[in-house]
This record gives C-alpha cells, structure tokens and sequence, in this order.
C-alpha cells in the first residue's frame, strides 16, 4: 500500500460526509440573548461600541423576546438600565425598578416559551459602579451586599424569572440566595451562578451598555486572569450552595477554563461571549477583514467544543436563524 496509509482526508469530501461525521453542533436552543432594557426610553437607544445592540424601551424589550421565542432561541437574560442611581442600588429591590418591570413584561410576553434569566447585581444600580455595597474603607462589603442580593433574587422570582443568575461574585451569594428564595416560597426559581467571572479587559463596552458609574476596578472579587484552579474551588464552592447551573465569563479567553469546569461539573454549564467579544468581531467585520457569519459561528462552535451547554450571545436571536431548528 503506497504512502499515506491514513487519510483522514476521506471523512471530509463532500458536505454531506462533513455533517455526518461533525462532532460538535450548535443548536437555537443552547443560546441566551442578552437584553439591556433601559427606564423611560421612548425608542431603543443604539450602544455606540456594539454594533447592532441597544437599549430596549419596554415594548422593544418585548419585541426582541418574541422574536428570540420564535427564533428557537433557548432563553434571555435581562440587565436593567435605571435612570437613577444610589449607594445601595435600591432600584434593584425595588418592585417597580426598570429590570423587575422589563421581567414581568417579558413573562407575559413569552411565558414559558422561553427560560427568562435576570442578572443578580448591582453593579448597574449603584452611584459608584460596584456590584455590591461599600464599606466606610471604600471597600465592597461582602456580607451587606450578600442581604440585599437575597432581597433582589425574591423581586425578581416574583417578577417572574425562571433563573437568577449571581454576577457579583461576592462569597457565598448562591447558598443566600438560594435560602431566600426557599423561605418565600421560589423552590422552583433556579441559580445559574457566575461561577468563574474573571476581571477582564473585554467587558469594555457592556459599561456604556448599563451606562455604568463604576470607578476603580473589580479585581478584589472578580477572578484573576491567570487563576485557573480557583475557578475549580469556586465551582465546589457553588455547587455545595445550590447552583442549578454555572457559567464561566468571558469565554473565548477562558476556554480552558471552561473545558476544567465542564469537565467536573454534574449540572449544566455556561458561558458568556461578552460585549467585548462582540465588539471586536463586529469591528473586523466592518472594516472587510473578517467573514461575518463564518466568523460568528466558529466562535460559537469553538464554545460549545470547550464545554458549554448553553451560550450567552449577543448573535443569539440571528445566529438561530442559521441553523436549523433542534
């Protein structure tokens, strides 16, 4: 037999020999929309640094579900985008705050057609940025920021969401949350947990997305970039308190990570394509350097190849239309 004896090559001949022998696929279903939805617009506000993404008025908001349900899109996760912000994030808790509004309007919207997540932060209701509350240092206090999380998770079960998702990073917010939902009654409201969120460079343009107040940075509770097995303590760590799901952030930069995660995890694991992520596609795309659609559904697939079962996207709603309903 001539060389080469091996020729992996046959296996790659036609697109119908491609498809029945791919290993990974992406599906409508495994995607999330991300939603920024922002008090008193009258028509949606265009991010400037994401191309493509807005400020959702209400009944935008509402649109942009439906049309994410019809799709085959998996779910959203809705951000709130306050007029008015303070030192404790109080529009977070408040029951007629813009993100507990946005999530009942998208549950009578859609209903169950689609799993309704809401970002557990506050981080967009705060004066200074942060995603917890300061102490007289100037430090975020853990364990007073971990009171009002378990008051924002009961508003938003009630506003109707089916998951709750944990971004702030604080110690023990899964296991707090998860007993305050239980105490008023939410058993059946699940925590994806932002199990491995690391302080990256690539969360750039999400800050003009929640038109956010921050000043300083995060890295006293966000993870460092090079920290990979404290992302495996902080997976134990979550899984013990009762996450339902868990989620790595960003994910292209953190692929291995993702890959570690989903590797031990026995409950469902995420990941979220960041605005950065986004932004920096969108651009090379823009200026004729990238193929747009080939080069959104590499990075997907390259997601999905690490590990994840579900994908937070901003391409979520365009990209199910590529695919064929699974």
């Amino acid at each position: 037999m001539g060389f080469p004896a091996q020729r992996p090559r046959r296996l790659r001949t036609t697109p119908a020999m491609r498809r029945l022998v791919s290993e990974t696929e992406v599906r409508p279903r495994q995607l999330v929309l991300p939603m920024f939805v922002r008090e008193g617009a009258t028509e949606p506000v265009p991010i400037g640094s994401m191309p493509g993404v807005v400020q959702h008025t209400r009944d935008s908001l509402r649109k942009a579900a439906a049309e994410a349900a019809a799709a085959g899109v998996g779910g959203v996760m809705l951000f709130g985008v306050p007029e008015h912000h303070d030192a404790t994030g109080s529009g977070a808790v408040d029951p007629d705050g813009i993100l507990n509004v946005g999530l009942r309007d998208v549950r009578s919207e859609v209903g169950d057609d689609l799993v309704v997540m809401s970002d557990l932060c506050l981080d967009e209701f705060t004066d200074h940025g942060h995603c917890g509350v300061l102490d007289a240092d100037g430090g975020v206090d853990n364990d007073a920021t971990l009171e009002i999380y378990a008051r924002m998770g009961v508003e938003q079960a009630r506003a109707g969401a089916h998951l709750v998702g944990p971004s702030g990073m604080m110690d023990g917010q899964v296991g707090v949350i998860r007993t305050a939902l239980d105490e008023a009654g939410f058993t059946d409201t699940g925590i994806l947990a932002y199990t491995a969120k690391y302080a990256s460079a690539f969360y750039g343009p999400f800050r003009e997305a929640v038109n956010s107040q921050l000043k300083g940075d995060r890295k006293t509770y966000q993870q460092d970039g090079g920290n990979a097995r404290e992302a495996l303590r902080e997976l134990a760590l979550d899984l013990d308190e009762g996450a339902d799901m868990v989620m790595v952030k960003p994910a292209l930069a953190y692929l291995d990570v993702l890959a570690r995660v989903a590797d031990v995890a026995d409950v469902p694991v995420a990941a979220y394509q960041i605005s950065g992520e986004y932004a920096m596609v969108e651009a090379a795309v823009a200026r004729g350097w990238l193929e747009r659609e080939r080069t959104i559904m590499e990075t997907l697939t390259s997601i999905r190849r690490a590990g994840a079962d579900v994908i937070l996207t901003y391409w979520a709603t365009e990209a199910a239309t590529w695919l064929d309903r699974g």
